[in-house]
């Protein structure tokens, strides 16, 4: 007598193939049932309450607030414009190379140091100086524009 040619694992995977199989299936129809296909646009709409969270029925139209569209500000709002003699500070310069052409003013108010080049000058200074100027802000830092010596 022969002896079967299906051993232990061989029926093992079998039973596994078909497990997998049959939860395949079982996925397909579930999938089938709980389908959206055939719903009206008022069963798939989702609605916003006052508190922003999403709700299955509509708003209560009392609740309702008119927004004016030139109120909504998109962005970063505008800074009202400078007064331009708010803009001129008045300091002293620290240090200051002629052959090389640039200083450092130490400004009044806030006592920081802002960098001055040779092009910015308005006239001859030196060091200890005081000297009226506007701040621009350049590539690595705040510059002083527009320096006059204050007599």
């Amino acid at each position: 007598m022969a002896r079967s040619q299906e051993t232990f694992s061989k029926k093992e995977n079998e039973k596994k193939r078909l497990k997998k199989k049959q939860d395949k299936e079982e996925k397909k129809e579930e999938r089938k049932a709980n389908s959206n296909k055939g719903k009206g646009l008022e069963d798939m709409m989702a609605y916003i309450d006052e508190d922003g969270n999403l709700s299955s029925t509509p708003p209560d139209p009392r609740k309702k607030k008119i927004v004016n569209s030139e109120d909504i500000q998109v962005g970063v709002p505008r800074r009202a414009a400078e007064d331009p003699a708010d803009l001129i500070r008045t300091g002293v310069i620290t240090h200051f190379n002629d052959s090389k052409g640039y200083g450092f003013i130490r400004d009044a108010q806030t006592q920081e140091s802002v960098f001055v080049h040779i092009n910015s000058i308005n006239g001859q200074v030196r060091e200890t100086d005081k000297v009226t100027f506007e701040v621009e802000m350049g590539p690595k830092g705040p510059n002083a524009v527009r320096v006059k010596k204050i007599s």
